[in-house]
């Protein structure tokens, strides 16, 4: 199935959640109309349309492929959440079995390629656990499917930076309320409950195409994330990225851009 978009301007739409509406920010990049289908992009833990940067329009636009972004709630100029809202445990497994197929069911998005970086990765590897069917695959580049000391340790010492350092100025470029992204997504993942989090035996029942993809100087997770998640799933695909941190895309742009063009298009 191919896809067809109008333009690569920032919209918007609203769609119905916890019986409340949320707006979401999305833009559609890249190729107008592809022979391919639509490759959604699910941004990281302080992520969003902007922090992508133009690595989505870039690697589309090159491949001719369509992609779409879109900002969480909570983060870019999404509805933010209230900053004394606390956030489950389970906070990425609703947004892969709720806000996604509320979302993809607005737009008309049928059999995507999921591409998740970080959080977005294990947002990606949820929706697949359970909407194998409905995906053409899914591109996971820095995924979390269990939480590693190492993890908490980096999320520790972001703390200190926003309170210390710039790091509030440079969010506030991005979201519209950078408090409330920052403190919700850095609060859960220091909670000591959320040391229990694990997806593994999720994995177990995707059964659609997976790439995944980490730095070997990961500073947010060891390459057992990676290792894992082909133990749980034997055909998927790995690669270690040489010289490359938490962040592929900007890290190693063309050679994760690489890897993904020739994953999807040999599935065509």
């Amino acid at each position: 199935m191919g896809s067809d978009i109008s333009n690569s301007s920032v919209q918007f739409t609203d769609i119905q959640w916890r019986n409340s509406q949320l707006r979401l920010e999305y833009q559609w990049v890249g190729a107008k109309r592809s022979e391919f289908p639509v490759i959604v992009f699910l941004h990281e833990g302080l992520g969003s349309i902007a922090l992508w940067k133009d690595f989505p329009e870039t690697f589309c636009r090159t491949n001719g492929f369509t992609g779409l972004v879109f900002s969480r709630y909570g983060y870019g100029h999404s509805t933010p959440r209230p900053t004394d809202e606390k956030w489950p445990v389970s906070f990425m497994h609703e947004q892969a079995y709720q806000v996604l197929p509320a979302l993809f069911s607005h737009l008309g998005i049928m059999r995507p390629w999921l591409f998740g970086h970080s959080d977005g990765a294990s947002i990606a590897l949820l929706y697949a656990s359970r909407f194998s069917q409905q995906l053409s695959g899914v591109i996971v580049a820095a995924p979390h499917i269990f939480v590693e000391d190492i993890t908490i340790d980096s999320i520790r010492a972001v703390r200190e930076v926003y309170l210390t350092q710039d790091l509030r100025t440079k969010l506030g470029r991005h979201h519209a309320d950078f408090d409330s992204a920052f403190w919700g997504w850095n609060n859960i993942w220091l909670d000591p409950a959320f040391g229990a989090w694990n997806i593994e035996q999720e994995l177990t029942t995707i059964t659609c195409p997976i790439l995944a993809i980490q730095g070997e100087d990961d500073e947010y997770g060891t390459l057992e994330q990676i290792y894992g998640i082909q133990r749980k799933i034997p055909a998927a695909q790995i690669v270690v990225l040489t010289q490359c941190g938490h962040s592929p895309h900007r890290d190693q742009p063309d050679a994760l851009s690489r890897e993904v063009a020739h994953f999807i298009t040999d599935r065509i």
